[in-house]
């Protein structure tokens, strides 16, 4: 039988990050395309000490259906964090508990926008974000990325032309896919901007705990003075993004909505992991944690990027990201930038993920290709960076 799939999803493709992922499997395979914390991070006795005491004092809590909105204790704890950080006013605002910070995208997407509504993102950005926003048969806008940020004088034309903007898509902290940030300046001129055309910010900072180097850089969501901005958290890369818990403040009118719109996606996300991540923040020395892991990436950052320095064409421009766990490799102009990458996976067995894959359009046209540093071990790193510096070189010299 031919099967006709609805409008939301027939143009929808399997994100080629999982498709690259598939030649993983090969043993000999070293793979910078994963976007997974390191397996040292992870805080593997911690959390089956605070699991048994969970199981032993409270099992039907952990087991039972919950509340959409979140478990009241963790959503009380984010609420003092996110404050005392200035991206929570608690007279006009909620906090929603998601299942992972991607779902906030698409439950902000499905609150705001219509069929034919104009949401702008950057370009390039991330490819589960995009296809969130694709399913809902937006008119998805990219505006390119250049070493500030999201690019002002572009942004502002996009505006111009599409008055029907219901929502700005950004990264701002260590970009995925490529590891820039947004100044602050330019945070500003972007926020100034929304305000203009009377548009609504979605800022996603999964990767804000991980700043290694650099100075702080506020968040768009502490500039807010007339709520306008959607914040998007998670607990993927600071805890265990197996545990699927992330969070979204809002407006009170647009938690309202998303939490009916949550209602009909999952209903809750998972009462274990909410509580875990709850003990984890309370109980234990969190910030301590966050230090460790801002050590371990800034050590693995840097041993990639000086590999890459020695091994490299020096044809090949790469950012230089001060936190998170991407970065961003440009071949010359004019180059098979696909063509690179299937080379370095059958070839070279170098796993690598083709920026095409973040980009809005199937018709975009990009030379770069993202760099995951936080998964393989330093050995891998080492390895992998000198074959793939051959391949560069036999390539462009």
């Amino acid at each position: 039988m031919n099967y006709v799939f609805s409008e939301k999803v027939s143009h929808l493709q399997a994100s080629a990050i999982r498709e690259i992922l598939k030649f993983t499997s090969d043993p000999e395979v070293i793979s910078f395309a994963a976007g997974n914390p390191a397996p040292e991070a992870f805080p593997i006795e911690t959390v089956k000490q605070i699991s048994a005491k969970l199981f032993e004092e409270d099992p039907i809590s952990v087991l039972q259906y919950g509340i959409t909105e979140g478990y009241l204790p963790l959503r009380n704890l984010m609420k003092e964090r996110m404050q005392a950080q200035g991206n929570f006013k608690p007279e006009t605002e909620d906090l929603i508990i998601t299942s992972g910070a991607q779902q906030v995208m698409e439950l902000a997407c499905k609150s705001l926008c219509n069929a034919g509504d104009t949401l702008i993102c950057e370009a390039p950005s991330f490819i589960g974000s995009l296809n969130a926003f694709k399913s809902y048969n937006v008119n998805l806008v990219g505006v390119p990325l250049d070493d500030d940020g999201m690019n002002p004088e572009i942004l502002e034309k996009t505006l111009k032309e599409n008055p029907n903007t219901k929502l700005i898509y950004l990264i701002p902290n260590f970009q995925n896919p490529t590891g820039k940030t947004t100044t602050l300046a330019r945070r500003k001129e972007i926020y100034a901007l929304a305000q203009r055309y009377n548009t609504i910010i979605l800022e996603d900072n999964p990767y804000g705990d991980l700043r290694f180097a650099g100075e702080d850089v506020p968040t768009i969501k502490s500039l807010d003075t007339d709520n306008r901005v959607i914040y998007a958290g998670s607990f993927s890369k600071v805890l265990a993004p197996g545990i699927r818990v992330g969070y979204g403040i809002a407006p009170k009118e647009i938690i309202q909505k998303m939490v009916v719109c949550k209602q009909v996606s999952d209903v809750q996300s998972n009462n274990f992991g909410q509580m875990l991540a709850y003990h984890f923040v309370k109980d234990t020395d969190f910030d301590g944690h966050l230090k460790m892991l801002r050590s371990i990436y800034k050590q693995k950052a840097e041993r990639m990027i000086q590999g890459m320095e020695e091994h490299f064409s020096k044809n090949i421009t790469f950012t230089r990201p001060e936190g998170g766990l991407f970065l961003w490799c440009t071949l010359p102009e004019g180059n098979d930038m696909m063509g690179f990458c299937k080379r370095a996976v059958a070839e070279y067995k170098i796993a690598l993920v083709p920026g095409s894959a973040f980009m809005v359009s199937e018709n975009d046209v990009t030379y770069s290709f993202r760099m995951n540093y936080s998964t393989p071990t330093d050995a891998d790193i080492d390895k992998g960076v000198e074959i793939l510096g051959k391949l560069t070189k036999e390539m462009f010299g």
